[in-house]
């Protein structure tokens, strides 16, 4: 309970602070909701020469984008404290969080909060709309909890992939490029189902990286495509790579040498 209220600080320390340059914050969410919306933009014109892809039509692939476009914005919104774990490492600032009596995740999630998500979640939101009009989607409460857990799903993927990044610092001190490719990477090629892309990368990202646990699997049971419920419960199993890099960090924390800073 007490690490809750201390994360709402967190959370209403930086609000504060960002809405003391209220002019600043609306262009950066304009400025990333247009960016975000370019996405959108482009599969619009790639599908005004062709009827679909692979077995995919327009609706529902802006539904896998704005599936991925809303998990990722959540992720990197609520978790970017470990996209700029680096600089916490070489300011010495995360030998300092070592000393205070409180969890090191909280703390660094705390350390960062990037409100202008709210501009590709808006993106997130328009393009789902689209898509279930498009594509004449009937939801049920059955596709309803397949989308949240989809969304959420991708939440979890993606910041336990930033969690193994900033894990990384910890035996390199740089910034891991690598996972640049897999979370940014991962978004950008997720706004298409992943079958696309061919049986090889299908395994990869089911087996090694498992994005098809919230992307590909539940897509095909909300478009109809299989009649397998249990394809709905499949981002539930995003939580065991989450456990896997937390293992990882912890592995990472106990053997950590300060950089002398």
């Amino acid at each position: 309970m007490k690490s809750i209220r201390l994360y709402f600080k967190y959370v209403s320390a930086v609000l504060t602070s960002t809405m003391q340059y209220k002019l600043s914050f609306l262009l950066m969410c304009i400025g990333r909701f247009i960016v975000a919306f370019s996405g959108f933009i482009g599969i619009s014109f790639l599908f005004s020469g062709f009827a679909g892809i692979k077995n995919y039509s327009y609706g529902e692939v802006l539904l896998c984008f704005s599936i991925v476009q809303a998990a990722f914005s959540l992720s990197e919104c609520l978790f970017s404290g470990f996209k700029g774990f680096s600089g916490l490492v070489k300011r010495g600032d995360f030998d300092r969080m070592l000393l205070r009596p409180r969890s090191l995740i909280l703390q660094v999630i705390g350390s960062r909060f990037e409100l202008g998500r709210i501009g590709p979640l808006l993106t997130a939101g328009i393009t789902l709309i689209v898509g279930i009009r498009t594509c004449e989607l009937h939801l049920n409460i059955m596709r309803i909890i397949t989308l949240i857990l989809m969304i959420l799903g991708g939440m979890v993927l993606f910041s336990a992939l930033f969690l193994l990044g900033a894990t990384i610092n910890f035996f390199s001190i740089e910034d891991g490029g690598i996972i640049n490719v897999l979370t940014y990477g991962g978004k950008d090629h997720g706004k298409y189902p992943i079958d696309i892309y061919g049986e090889g990368l299908k395994k990869f990202c089911t087996f090694l990286i498992p994005y098809t646990l919230f992307q590909y699997y539940p897509l095909q049971y909300l478009l109809g495509k299989t009649d397998n419920s249990m394809y709905a419960f499949f981002p539930l199993g995003t939580v065991v790579f989450l456990v896997l890099c937390y293992a990882f960090w912890r592995f990472g924390v106990r053997n950590y040498k300060s950089c002398g800073n």
